[in-house]
């Protein structure tokens, strides 16, 4: 199944006369019926809630569109709070899931009255230093040993610097409990960008079970359960997309075997996806700058692994679309690489497309999470714009272009 570009090349070209490439593009139409399909699908459960994962795409353009279609915000630091904030989240649509917290952070969070999740059964201690428990606290659970489905182990949690042993759960539960919180979610994250429909089900049936022990361990009230992320993308065109309406139900069914009948048919589910909410809505649009012919053969990008990092950084794949040629024959092999000063930066390695010349634009996929976020300025490369394409087809820019003076504006150096 091919991979299809929701912009075209007469659009980019209209683009490019006031926003140069390289930039990130947003789809809005995508990214509101996305959410509005992720909703429906866990409907059955009257207190579902979303809590976007800011890191994927901290931008409050993208976050306050998600906001209206009813989604929160999961933050792991002060700016993360901050965007939060700033398109006024009340606080108990963010999320505070963070790890080797600073107590600035935590001050921030519980002034903005988000529901705190601790990482580590001695962040209770610290916390209490900084402001007072509230009713509603949340603790991260990690199960240990591997996590498998159908004998295919598709993480190992005991490797992971994330989340509290099961004995340090009854024991912050206990402990939580006495300084006077009433009530206690729980939290796992336990596989990254996983493309089965197994991965929620299977997860959820294991904290199921751990919240029924935990309530009758320590009488503990469990509000909610939150599944966390790791519902993935399919970034390869043969991959079979995951189906969040086959997901909620599987979700439905561990809830309807477990917890209704242990008494807590009141627990709402909780989840807090990033890459699965906006990934296939967003492009890296760049173009050819040169060709070299070596010992392979090269396509230079004007966009570099300071743009999308992901290939450069875990040999990612991102499919390659070449604007205006998608109906041509892929028959020739090139790497498709950046400029910086290092032999990682490359987009693709040995890969077929078209016949590419110098000025082509390429559409980089499923860039809308985990790309911009991940930028950076190795080799003073300046971070591109990002731009909303709008449901009435008009282009926004929600992030303008670093400038060179943006570079330097940190340093107090004369001449700068």
């Amino acid at each position: 199944m091919e991979k299809k570009p929701f912009i075209t090349l007469e659009q980019v070209k209209e683009i490019v006369k006031e926003y140069p490439t390289p930039f990130h593009i947003y789809d809005e139409k995508g990214i509101r019926e996305n959410a509005r399909r992720l909703k429906e699908a866990f409907s059955w459960n009257p207190g579902f809630r979303e809590y976007f994962a800011v890191k994927a795409t901290p931008n409050p353009y993208l976050m306050k569109i998600l906001k209206e279609e009813g989604i929160g915000a999961d933050c792991s630091s002060y700016t993360e709070l901050v965007l939060a904030d700033t398109i006024e989240l009340p606080g108990e649509n963010i999320m505070f899931s963070s790890n080797v917290t600073p107590a600035e952070d935590f001050q921030l969070a519980a002034q903005l009255d988000a529901i705190i999740n601790f990482d580590d059964i001695t962040h209770i201690d610290f916390y209490e230093k900084i402001a007072p428990f509230k009713e509603t606290m949340c603790c991260r659970f990690n199960p240990g040993g591997k996590f498998q489905i159908h004998n295919t182990i598709m993480d190992s949690p005991q490797d992971a610097k994330y989340g509290m042993t099961r004995p340090q759960m009854t024991e912050a539960f206990l402990k939580l409990k006495n300084k006077g919180v009433k009530h206690i979610g729980i939290h796992s994250f336990l596989a990254s960008n996983t493309v089965t429909n197994e991965y929620y089900p299977t997860l959820a049936r294991l904290l199921f079970q751990t919240a029924v022990e935990l309530r009758n361990e320590t009488g503990v009230h469990i509000p909610f359960i939150n599944l966390s992320g790791g519902v993935g993308v399919a970034y390869r065109p043969d991959q079979e997309a995951n189906d969040i309406f086959v997901i909620g139900e599987g979700v439905r069914k561990a809830y309807e075997e477990i917890l209704v009948p242990a008494g807590m048919g009141d627990v709402a589910i909780f989840t807090e996806l990033g890459r699965f909410m906006l990934a296939p809505y967003g492009h890296l649009i760049t173009q050819v700058i040169h060709k070299k012919h070596t010992y392979k053969e090269y396509i230079g990008l004007d966009a570099c692994a300071a743009n999308l990092m992901r290939p450069a950084m875990y040999g990612a794949y991102h499919h390659i679309t070449v604007l205006g040629k998608e109906g041509m024959p892929c028959d020739q092999m090139y790497d498709v690489t950046g400029g910086l000063c290092e032999n990682n930066d490359k987009f693709a390695i040995d890969r077929e497309l078209p016949v590419v010349e110098i000025g082509d634009y390429f559409c980089i996929h499923d860039t809308g999470a985990h790309g911009f976020s991940m930028g950076y300025n190795y080799n003073g490369k300046l971070r591109s714009a990002e731009l909303l394409l709008c449901e009435d087809g008009s282009v926004k820019l929600i992030r303008r272009a670093e400038t060179p003076k943006d570079y330097f504006a940190t340093l107090d150096f004369l001449g700068l």
